[in-house]
């Protein structure tokens, strides 16, 4: 490794985002890169390895070890071994936040909701992976039955005035129901920021929240106006970590660095 520091890599790899995570030995994010991840997790997964050593200033030489979580954890031909995504998204927002919390992390397929400790183990978790309502990928879907742009519609959420409230949460029914409001002439704003109150009613309605509430994931990341109406939902503040897309890849990264002290 020469003069150079030790490298240890988290990689998530989701069914939407596929995100690396490069740390030191003193727990610090060096690097880190985050891209679609598309048909062939394998090599989405060694392409966000090259960027993420090159913005750390590193090789392939200087990796310790590599631990893989998320859905697709086990196509990574470079990982030493892999962690369930539950934990590494707890440790990950451990990391940032160093007491109890509950996790609201809205992903691509599914919306997990991790309650963990002032030690940061975790007490329990709710996940839903049964329908597409709530997730990355209902708005998506709406974002195209609507023909705008995904980065576009926090903003317009941003600007409504008169919020369309949608009655269903199958993204089926939902896509039937927003054609139906385009038809009747309402705004696109109003539609979007119902479409943004459906996702978080259903992230709601999946469990209790603890007094401390965090929220990760792509979707948050992309969509701050989401944190908005959540803490407005619960009339409290909500935390939200510097980079909420990583925390599922730094929780693993972290992981690889105790594991390789052990």
């Amino acid at each position: 490794m020469g003069d150079r520091a030790p490298a240890y890599i988290g990689v998530d790899v989701g069914s939407s985002r596929t995100k690396l995570a490069v740390f030191d030995a003193a727990k610090q994010l060096l690097g880190w890169h985050v891209r679609k991840s598309g048909t062939d997790f394998a090599a989405t997964a060694d392409a966000c390895l090259q960027a993420g050593l090159q913005m750390a200033g590193r090789t392939a030489g200087d990796i310790v070890y590599t631990v893989s979580t998320g859905y697709g954890r086990k196509n990574v031909r470079f990982a030493d071994e892999t962690r369930t995504e539950i934990g590494c998204h707890a440790k990950g927002c451990y990391y940032y936040f160093p007491m109890a919390v509950s996790i609201i992390d809205i992903g691509g397929q599914d919306n997990k909701i991790i309650k963990i400790d002032d030690r940061g183990q975790r007490i329990s978790f709710k996940m839903n992976r049964k329908c597409a309502a709530g997730t990355g990928a209902f708005l998506e879907e709406m974002s195209a039955r609507l023909d705008i742009p995904l980065e576009d519609m926090d903003g317009l959420a941003r600007k409504s005035t008169d919020m369309v409230k949608l009655g269903s949460f199958c993204t089926v029914f939902s896509g039937t129901e927003v054609l139906e409001n385009i038809r009747r002439g309402k705004q696109v704003s109003d539609i979007v920021k119902g479409l943004f109150f459906s996702v978080i009613k259903r992230v709601m309605e999946m469990d209790s929240l603890t007094e401390r509430v965090v929220m990760t994931g792509g979707v948050v990341a992309n969509n701050r106006y989401l944190v908005q109406m959540a803490e407005e939902s619960i009339g409290r503040k909500i935390l939200v970590p510097e980079h909420p897309q990583l925390t599922g890849a730094i929780g693993a990264a972290l992981y690889a660095l105790e594991i390789s002290e052990t």
